[in-house]
């Protein structure tokens, strides 16, 4: 089992290089950024998480900038997306940014995305909240094309272009691994119809490890057995019992969520997860 850690990169965080050199050094697996263009002032849709929305989700920085910044600063740490919304960016745009860092990081790209959940924010990017979920897998689809063939088109409901022809491709092939995150049965469902993964959210109702049961039961689809598929646990909690349940039970990869703040605050859970790394 690997271990990451994701972090709101802010103006008043520890940096991206900063954290990811930490991460580095005690052995940690991944580094994962999560994405928000804005907050519209509305706050019409309610934070999954409940409460009010944390300062940081208005205040954090764009994820491929800081990653990149991250990957220039390390060696082996592999970057991710925890998650990109791929429904407020134009998939011809954001392959290529995918294929650049995966580029310049030496293939340690990590693409996680979502369909999200902030009606009011994809709507600024004129996504519409009901299809966002369709818009998301032909954008996916549409980028594999581009990613795979030197010259690539798609034609779909929503994204739709003739022969085109733009580089760089990813190093990895035939693309770097595509995450997908949310909840049990929609994203699981995503995961197995495109992706190459599922990244499922501790500490929100029912014990995690029951949804991912429910998902390795699932029928194969596309010739893809859930029951093989990687999963990565987000949010995991900063428990040792809990992770060794995670690891028996054949969990991919676990990531904590540290606070955007500077390292007095960070490198001290930073050092209490590396502890628990090395016993389990």
């Amino acid at each position: 089992m690997h271990f990451g850690a994701s972090m709101f990169f802010t103006d008043y965080s520890m940096t991206a290089p900063d954290l990811a050199q930490a991460l580095e050094q005690r052995g940690f697996e991944s580094v994962w950024a999560p994405e928000h263009s804005h907050i519209p002032t509305s706050r019409r849709s309610p934070w999954p998480g409940g409460g009010d929305l944390p300062k940081q989700y208005y205040d954090v920085m764009d994820p491929f900038v800081t990653l990149t910044a991250a990957a220039m600063a390390t060696k082996t740490l592999k970057v991710g997306t925890g998650v990109c919304l791929v429904n407020q960016r134009d998939p011809i745009q954001l392959a290529k940014l995918v294929a650049s860092i995966d580029q310049v990081s030496g293939g340690r790209f990590l693409f996680g995305i979502g369909v999200g959940w902030n009606a009011e924010e994809m709507e600024n990017h004129g996504t519409v909240f009901a299809t966002r979920a369709k818009l998301v897998r032909e954008r996916v689809e549409a980028m594999k094309e581009i990613w795979t063939k030197s010259k690539a088109e798609y034609h779909g409901e929503f994204v739709n272009f003739d022969p085109i022809m733009t580089w760089p491709k990813p190093v990895q092939k035939p693309h770097p691994p595509i995450i997908l995150g949310g909840a049990f049965p929609q994203a699981a469902r995503r995961a197995l119809r495109y992706g190459d993964g599922w990244i499922p959210l501790a500490g929100r109702g029912a014990d995690i490890l029951d949804s991912v049961a429910k998902f390795r039961a699932m029928p194969a689809e596309d010739g893809k057995d859930p029951a093989s598929m990687p999963i990565t646990i987000f949010n995991a909690p900063e428990d040792l019992d809990t992770l060794k349940r995670y690891r028996d039970a054949g969990i991919s990869r676990v990531s904590t969520s540290v606070p955007a703040e500077k390292g007095e605050t960070v490198l001290p859970i930073l050092d209490r997860w590396a502890e628990m790394m090395r016993k389990l």
